[in-house]
């Protein structure tokens, strides 16, 4: 019946009783144990929480272990947007910022020491690592723009470029190549890990940096830094003097761990101008935050844990229509849980008094592969536009050397999602797609206006393209890989069609996935429309939406709490 995660909260909502498809003597077993697995697990949380909850009728209140929980850092319930944990901190942090804010330079230190504690409560002791990334570029970016020679800007230049790539490279990729090159060559390289020694010198050879997990947010931030440092070179944007405003356009909690990928010349001018939010800019900041929860634990979570988890981890249990239906749900799945983290760190902002670029803009309508991607993750596409395919030559070489670009920009770019062949793969699939659109734009003459048909036709392709290529970014391995693309060419079973639709639990599933879908086509004037509505009946229209998510989140949320799946990234 699925991932032992979410066994307790079928149980709980009834939906495990009504699915009778993939059950049989051996599946009864193996759902017996895990549903007795979960309820062990979950008998052993509850009991914890209430071994280290405050007592304040009986026993009164256990400070020591309240402030450690407060200022601790635990690995497995890491602090983000979906956890309560996370707004109760915010709503004290944003009382103090109504203290501090006309105070300028008081303003950027303060965000910057709390968004290293948030970040600090999301990755543990990593916070040190971005510390060290914000000081490196700090000093290097005034040394380019001090230095008068053009031979030094460029070895500065190099040098921090280098640098930042070193430690996403040792933190992300040496254990992967590491093996790769082990298996090629049946070698027995490794990697040796320099903080794990130097952590040994303090702690008696019991320190080991490889147990804890990568560093939260290291590419966006990396990516972040670099171009910071390209664009002072360029001259683009001046370097910033004081090193806590630099420490806060780098560390901005908001944003900081999965995006938008912020650019200098759009953020640093904000540091310096006086807060000022607008009751129509507060409507809309409230708006995308509770939109954002809607989608990532309403939609996300719940057809994750519910359907598509289950899919990918065994999908010879499915039938080809089944896998088809998970692929489609993992397609809009990510959609929701990336644009929600995306809407929530823009709304955050905005309530702060600043603004980030839009992510997304309904990526799924695009009718050809080039237009998905001026619509998906629009912060990282243009950064490798700007700071990868340009330099590569962009399309000033030739038209060879155009597509290689192309291809090459892409791949990188699934390299930057993680450290595995499959996001290599996903990269070049679309590197490769990418540069055949251009091709036929290029070899074959088209309308400037397209008919309707072809217009749908164009859709069609892509979309279905898209949702080909997200199978190879979210299966676990090759092998998985393998067995859906089998079910759903050779193992289709259409007589399992009107049995999906008829169990209660999968309407549900495909009615919220339609949901999501629903939600993504909903075009940026009815939004506006939305938010002006809003912004005239701002505090009993806003406090009424809010209570009405909140009491609609409660109800779906999942018994575990979800990452945000570009966390890993």
């Amino acid at each position: 019946m699925g991932g032992l995660g979410s066994v307790n909260h079928w149980y709980s909502n009834k939906l495990t009783a009504e699915d009778f498809l993939h059950l049989n003597e051996e599946g009864y077993a193996f759902q017996g144990t895990l549903f007795y697995e979960a309820l062990s697990k979950a008998y052993n949380n509850y009991t914890a929480k209430r071994r280290v909850r405050p007592l304040i009728v009986n026993e009164g209140v256990d400070y020591k272990n309240l402030v450690t929980g407060i200022f601790s850092y635990t690995p497995k319930e890491p602090i983000f947007f979906s956890h309560y944990l996370f707004w109760v901190f915010f709503s004290i942090f944003f009382l103090i910022y109504g203290f501090i804010y006309k105070k300028l330079h008081l303003r950027s230190l303060y965000l910057f020491v709390i968004s290293l504690f948030f970040y600090y409560k999301a990755g543990g002791l990593y916070f040190s690592l971005l510390i060290l990334s914000t000081l490196i570029d700090y000093f290097i970016g005034n040394r380019i723009y001090k230095s008068h020679k053009q031979l030094y800007k460029k070895a500065w230049l190099v040098t921090a470029v280098s640098l930042n790539l070193f430690l996403l490279f040792f933190f992300k990729y040496a254990g992967f190549f590491a093996g790769f090159i082990n298996e090629l060559l049946g070698t027995q390289l490794q990697p040796y890990n320099i903080f794990s020694g130097i952590g040994n010198l303090f702690y008696e050879g019991k320190f080991d940096v490889s147990e804890i997990i990568l560093p939260v947010g290291i590419s966006f931030y990396t990516f972040q830094t670099i171009s910071y440092s390209v664009d002072v070179y360029r001259k683009k944007v001046m370097p910033v003097r004081n090193i806590f405003d630099f420490g806060f356009y780098v560390s901005f909690f908001p944003q900081l761990v999965a995006g938008p990928i912020v650019r200098a010349n759009e953020f640093i001018p904000q540091i310096y101008k006086p807060y000022r939010v607008t009751y129509s800019q507060f409507s809309r900041a409230c708006l995308l935050i509770l939109g954002g929860l809607f989608k990532k634990i309403v939609i996300s979570d719940y057809i994750s844990t519910n359907f598509v988890d289950r899919v990918f981890e065994s999908p010879l249990k499915y039938s080809g229509f089944e896998n088809l239906m998970g692929s489609y749900g993992y397609t809009i799945q990510i959609y929701c849980d990336f644009s929600a983290y995306s809407d929530i760190a823009i709304g955050l902002a905005l309530i702060l008094g600043f603004s980030l670029p839009n992510n997304f803009n309904q990526p799924y309508l695009s009718t050809n592969i080039t237009d998905f991607w001026r619509r998906w993750h629009i912060s990282l596409s243009s950064w490798l536009r700007d700071y990868l395919y340009i330099p590569l030559g962009g399309n000033r070489k030739g038209k060879v050397r155009t597509y290689i670009n192309l291809f090459l920009t892409m791949l990188l770019g699934g390299l930057w999602h993680g450290a595995s062949l499959k996001f290599i793969v996903w990269g070049g699939l679309h590197g490769g797609a990418l540069a055949i659109h251009k091709a036929i734009k290029e070899f074959t003459p088209i309308k400037k206006t397209s008919s309707k048909l072809r217009r749908f036709i164009g859709w069609f392709l892509t979309f279905h393209f898209v949702v080909f290529c997200w199978v190879f970014f979210r299966a676990p391995n090759q092998e998985i890989i393998g067995q859906i693309f089998n079910q759903i060419l050779f193992e289709f079973n259409v007589y399992h069609i009107p049995e999906y639709f008829m169990n209660t639990s999968t309407l549900s599933i495909f009615l919220v996935m339609m949901c999501g879908y629903l939600l993504h086509l909903i075009p940026d004037s009815f939004e506006m429309k939305v938010q002006e509505f809003f912004s005239n009946k701002w505090w009993p229209s806003i406090g009424f939406v809010a209570l009405s998510a909140i009491l609609l989140i409660y109800q779906f949320k999942s018994a575990e709490i979800q990452p945000f799946i570009y966390f890993q990234f």
